[in-house]
């Protein structure tokens, strides 16, 4: 069952085609990297699903219904890439307003523990660091318990630690019947969590399948080693096995030979030529 469906989805801010056009679906239990540089329409597809902004064409459904409706913003909950709170409250009052405004919610108690929050509880959240605002925002998503959440760079501001817990919980978090969609300028997040990747470049939709898709389609094997003269060579051949074969029956001296699998980051850049 498809929990998103985006058909020919156009957006135009004055003279800038923010989305030109594009399509793709996600079904249920899904885990979505949507990527592409700055500028690219990520958030602005993120804002047209949760119903802040409208297409001006195309067609957007969130499990068989507008944006819009009640029915839909009931299924879904997020985080945005930017996020205040009331410096008053506590980070307890606020997780618990939260769960309040859903009939499934999740336990306000566990999904502290699960945000590393406990602690904090009882905390002012004009008291808190940026790390720390970022992680209370991340658990007003998700004690929700929707079907689909939505994160918009999720990790920002959150250290190394922070942030791999953070996947534990995304993947704990998702099964048969929830499905998470997020962008991320982390192309190690990427391929650590998704199941699918959908790369958005200039509005247009440039890639849609699997992280294994993704590097069989766009990645190369590089080789490296040091010649005889001391000189350092790089090369991406056709076939890297073949090369080195070559290369050790010519019997010419080399040393410190490697051969190395183009990176997620790599590839990126190549496909889209932007800085991630």
């Amino acid at each position: 069952m498809n929990v998103i469906r985006f058909n020919n989805v156009k957006k135009a801010y004055g003279a800038i085609q923010a989305l030109r056009g594009v399509s793709f679906e996600v079904a249920a239990g899904e885990i979505v990297a949507l990527l592409g540089p700055n500028g690219a329409g990520k958030t602005t597809a993120i804002e047209i699903l949760l119903g802040l902004r409208s297409s001006d064409s195309g067609e957007v459904l969130v499990d068989g219904k507008t944006p819009q409706s009640l029915l839909a913003r009931s299924q879904m909950a997020a985080t945005p890439q930017n996020t205040g709170f009331p410096d008053a409250l506590t980070v307890r009052e606020i997780v618990a307003f939260a769960a309040r405004h859903y009939a499934a919610a999740r336990d306000v108690d566990a999904t502290l523990a699960a945000f590393e929050l406990s602690d904090l509880a009882g905390k002012r959240l004009g008291g808190l660091s940026g790390g720390q605002q970022r992680r209370v925002a991340l658990a007003l998503a998700f004690v929700t318990n929707t079907p689909l959440v939505l994160l918009d760079e999720p990790s920002t501001g959150l250290d190394v630690e922070s942030r791999r817990r953070l996947w534990e919980q995304l993947r704990a978090s998702v099964d048969a019947h929830r499905t998470v969609l997020f962008t991320t300028h982390y192309l190690e997040e990427a391929e650590a969590l998704a199941t699918r990747i959908i790369v958005i470049d200039r509005g247009e939709l440039r890639f849609d399948g699997t992280p294994a898709a993704f590097r069989d389609t766009f990645g190369s094997r590089r080789v490296e080693y040091v010649a005889s003269s001391g000189e350092r060579v790089v090369v991406t051949p056709p076939d890297t096995d073949a090369y080195v074969r070559e290369l050790v029956l010519a019997e010419g001296a080399f040393r410190d030979l490697h051969v190395t699998q183009t990176s997620f980051e790599e590839i990126f850049l190549e496909l889209t030529g932007a800085a991630s």
